[in-house]
């Protein structure tokens, strides 16, 4: 006799559940028109602009349109695709153009990299297999390189600065070690667990 395993733990979807419904529009596909599915759709077209990182209503439509027809299998664009990347550009959350452009080629790179492995598990031709296998490396290598570009983008702010000629007049001090500076604070490392700290005037 078999029997089904209870799970009695709830996962934080299930937990969220109710919350998720009112805060995240779903996006409806018909023959010739997107919909976005909101109980007040000016809320609804604002927080999904706000999960795509689009900045008005003419970039969120535009990429809309792009992400479903990254989202076809077959050539049919594919609502539980589309609602998949959308979620996974939102937990990425974009914070301008750039990031939105860039979060949107990585979610459509990930699509295609896990359709070729797809194929990949189901064809036995040696030489299909080799063309699969080529393109998902090529896509795994982009993937890794778009994860790389994004995480440089958001720390292009925070970039060190190297001083390599210093001059200390009488009665001044100077710091030997390691500097950096993030915003408006200088951090120097000093010695061995030894930090000091500056606000900027």
């Amino acid at each position: 006799m078999t029997t089904a395993l209870e799970r009695h733990i709830a996962s934080p979807l299930a937990a969220n559940h109710r919350s998720g419904d009112a805060a995240n529009p779903r996006v409806k596909l018909y023959k010739r028109r997107i919909a976005i599915s909101h109980p007040d759709p000016q809320a609804g077209e604002r927080l999904l602009a706000e999960a795509l990182g689009a900045v008005d209503r003419d970039a969120l439509h535009g990429m809309l349109r792009q992400l479903v027809k990254a989202s076809a299998i077959g050539q049919k664009p594919d609502e539980a695709n589309l609602a998949f990347m959308i979620s996974t550009i939102r937990s990425i959350a974009p914070k301008d153009s750039i990031e939105a452009m860039l979060v949107s080629q990585m979610v459509s790179v990930h699509m295609a990299a896990m359709r070729c492995a797809c194929r990949l598990a189901c064809i036995d031709d040696l030489p299909q297999q080799e063309s699969v296998t080529r393109a998902l490396t090529r896509l795994s290598r982009t993937f890794a390189a778009q994860v790389e570009a994004l995480s440089r983008h958001r720390n292009s702010d925070e970039r060190a600065i190297t001083v390599q000629n210093l001059s200390v007049q009488d009665g001044g001090r100077a710091i030997v070690g390691n500097v950096t500076q993030h915003g408006n604070m200088l951090v120097a490392e000093t010695g061995a667990g030894e930090a000091r700290q500056w606000a900027n005037p």
